[in-house]
């Protein structure tokens, strides 16, 4: 983020909003942020100009809008009407699904979807990268669910959708030319879970085939990988090698990579360093990594999640995500990105000063990277899509947990939320 502002007061031609009073990451003093159309057009420290609008920051913390770079859109909130979990174990998880997945519909994807959305945007969520299952339960409809999706909210939020082969290719037949035809339709993004087919050779097939599909439709790749403590799951080092070898450095993500924590030091070194070398952004959901894993384990109980921390220091690139939400894989979840990244802290003991704001990029920065958002940012020019918080600091902001007071988008405020607490009768 390479920010160079006016720094005395500053006139600027007629402007549509201005968010005054702002408190900026990594910049001392109080700052005024001017945006013409849907883009910032001059941050200084005093605009004289009058806006069409004006929105007083209080001396809060003004950042982009958060970025959610894995959600399971297709399955979200049917908690609300599955049978309850027993064990919490993968194939418990996937059974309870197939109960719903086959009757979806699109509308009924479509509600519960746009709740999830809806609730997200509320939160200061604006981009979305959502998964949907294609495989031979379901067949197409929850990528029609979600195309849908983004047509409808498209006014609203950006909404990526990966077409997700959530039941394998070796081992559910006929996946392989629903994913195409998926591609076919308009999905945004090729999807892998190579880690759950039956063995080894068919893991290194399912990343290969994903190649192919990635390069005919000229789309990047995101898998979900080594969900699992099992130190003999290394999906994660077939995949770095075959990006570099395909020239795809930067347009792949893997998200959990949860084994190699299991791994032992040298041999994760050497994985960390082809991620590191592929360019791989990496996308850590350790909430849900912490419910999912080690259920059947006595103490010590393993957490489960990937080496988050050094792989931060290594310098490769991490994101953090909402994954699952009151679904079959999960309980919770409000689509809220601050409680995201304040899990994150606790769980990868991220709690140093400069931990706590580099995991607040993992929802910001980092996840545009991995998305390859274009004028992403708080620098003139970059899109108007600001959050304005409820509080001075990064540290403050996870640690109160308050939605932001405004949501911008494309320079029109979206969100308004309003909190307020007090004693009676004491």
């Amino acid at each position: 983020m390479n920010m160079f502002y006016h720094v005395l007061e500053c006139r600027v031609q007629q402007m549509d909003l201005i968010v005054r009073h702002a408190h900026l990451r990594n910049q001392q003093g109080i700052w005024d942020i001017g945006i013409t159309g849907d883009r910032i057009s001059v941050i200084a420290e005093k605009l004289t100009d009058i806006a069409t609008e004006d929105i007083d920051a209080a001396g809060n913390l003004v950042v982009p809008t958060y970025i959610n770079g894995h959600i399971h859109l297709d399955k979200c909130n049917l908690r609300d009407k599955m049978r309850p979990n027993k064990t919490y174990s993968w194939d418990e998880c996937l059974a309870l699904t197939w109960e719903h997945k086959a009757q979806y519909t699109v509308e009924d994807i479509l509600d519960r979807a746009g709740r999830a959305v809806e609730e997200g945007v509320l939160n200061g969520t604006t981009i979305f990268r959502a998964f949907a299952d294609v495989d031979t339960i379901g067949q197409l409809r929850p990528i029609e669910g979600l195309l849908a999706l983004r047509e409808r909210w498209r006014d609203v939020a950006h909404i990526e959708v990966v077409a997700f082969p959530q039941e394998g290719l070796i081992r559910n037949p006929g996946a392989n030319d629903l994913m195409e035809e998926a591609m076919r339709m308009g999905a945004d993004v090729v999807g892998g879970l190579p880690w759950f087919e039956m063995l080894d050779e068919d893991v290194r097939k399912h990343i290969d085939w994903c190649f192919e599909l990635a390069k005919k439709f000229n789309k990047d790749i995101h898998m979900l990988l080594d969900e699992t403590v099992n130190p003999l799951s290394r999906s994660l080092e077939y995949l770095a090698v075959k990006t570099m070898r395909e020239g795809y450095q930067g347009r792949v993500s893997a998200s959990h990579c949860v084994a190699l924590s299991t791994y032992d030091e040298a041999h994760a070194r050497k994985v960390m360093e082809l991620v590191k070398e592929a360019d791989i952004s990496i996308g850590s959901n350790t909430h849900v990594n912490l419910v999912m894993q080690g259920v059947f384990d006595q103490e010590p109980v393993r957490r489960g999640i990937t080496r988050v921390k050094q792989m931060w220091q290594m310098g490769i690139n991490l994101f953090t995500s909402q994954d699952d939400y009151n679904d079959p894989f999960y309980p919770f979840g409000r689509n809220d990105q601050q409680e995201v990244a304040a899990y994150l802290c606790h769980a990868a003991h991220m709690t140093g000063a400069n931990e706590i704001e580099a995991a607040f990029d993992f929802i910001t920065y980092n996840a545009a990277r991995a998305l390859r958002l274009e004028s992403y940012g708080l620098d003139p020019g970059c899109h108007a899509n600001l959050n304005v918080l409820a509080a001075p600091t990064v540290r403050e902001v996870l640690r109160l947990q308050q939605p932001p007071g405004w949501v911008i988008r494309q320079g029109k405020m979206l969100v308004h939320n309003q909190l307020q607490r007090e004693f009676v009768n004491h």
